[in-house]
């Protein structure tokens, strides 16, 4: 196994930097440039072009990756554009409110996900089947901003139930407790539009467990339903589910970018929104590199959970 991870991290590696030149490129290939933002009748063009200069974008396309580049190996992703703060400073400011929204929107669409399929693929082509599936179904079809806002109008506005944005109330002690209010709204669009996925590929895939001879072995040994469901089938169903879920990492990261902006949650999302409404490079740069870890190392854990899930297979 450690061989193997090295192998991996060796791939990754190339990789890593191919995404930081590809991003660079198409990023620049953009019409304008962040100076234009500050456009307006009383600055001068030579200010403009000395504006410029200073940021270096006056520079070869090559030249400037190489910069960033430079910087970024010293542990210096620059300084943004729009604010001049570091932009490391800027991405862990945002990076925790993302992952905790993310991590617990994923454990909660898992959570519903796995036992709705579960019981659907037990009970299949019944009233039960259909309605799960159906229900599955819609929560796939609503786009997630039109169920927040509705959310926001239903919770929020009409009952006034819950915060209707951000992540801690104005003013408050901003508890544990003021926290996870304000993550309700969110984690539910969340975590209702991941499970609508989830639940079609953990029934498929628990049907084509249950068809199994040596299930019908373990119930001929006398072994009860629920053993055999949950401890047998579920296990050797896992894995086609592992490989969904560690795809469902990075989509998350980009609606996420959408939810951030529909409920005001001060995330990457967020911060992603306002660094390409202001043409923020080393900001945009920053971000994509944080991107690109979580998916490498995601596709790196996904194998892993692989061989733990199911002991036939090995990376020696």
């Amino acid at each position: 196994m450690g061989h193997y991870i090295v192998r991996r991290i060796m791939i990754a590696i190339p990789v890593f930097f191919g995404i930081t030149l590809l991003s660079f490129l198409i990023m620049n290939m953009a019409p304008g440039n962040p100076v234009d933002m500050l456009i307006n009748p009383n600055i001068p063009k030579e200010m403009l072009e000395l504006k410029k200069e200073r940021l270096g974008l006056n520079d070869p396309l090559f030249v400037q990756y190489v910069k960033w580049l430079g910087g970024f190996l010293k542990g210096d992703l620059g300084y943004s554009f729009s604010s001049f703060a570091p932009v490391s400073q800027l991405i862990g400011e945002r990076i925790g409110p993302t992952l905790l929204l993310a991590s617990s929107s994923l454990l909660v669409g898992i959570l519903i996900a796995v036992p709705v399929g579960v019981i659907s693929a037990i009970h299949q082509n019944s009233k039960l089947d259909y309605i799960m599936t159906g229900l599955s179904f819609l929560g796939t079809s609503i786009p997630p901003f039109f169920l927040g806002l509705g959310l926001i109008y239903m919770m929020g506005i009409e009952l006034k139930w819950l915060p209707t944005g951000g992540m801690k109330t104005l003013g408050g002690t901003g508890g544990i407790s003021d926290i996870i209010l304000h993550m309700i709204l969110p984690v539910t669009v969340l975590g209702v539009t991941i499970a609508g996925k989830k639940v079609r590929y953990v029934r498929a895939s628990m049907l084509d467990v249950l068809q199994q001879e040596y299930l019908r072995t373990a119930r001929a040994k006398g072994l009860s339903e629920f053993i055999v469901t949950n401890k047998h089938a579920l296990r050797n169903a896992l894995i086609p589910i592992i490989t969904v879920v560690g795809a469902e990492i990075p989509l998350l990261l980009g609606g996420s970018i959408i939810i951030e902006q529909v409920f005001q949650w001060p995330g990457i999302g967020q911060l992603t929104m306002e660094a390409i409404l202001s043409r923020d490079y080393p900001t945009l740069m920053g971000l994509n590199l944080v991107a690109a870890c979580i998916v490498l190392s995601t596709n790196l854990i996904t194998d892993i959970l692989y061989a733990a899930v199911d002991p036939r297979i090995s990376y020696n």
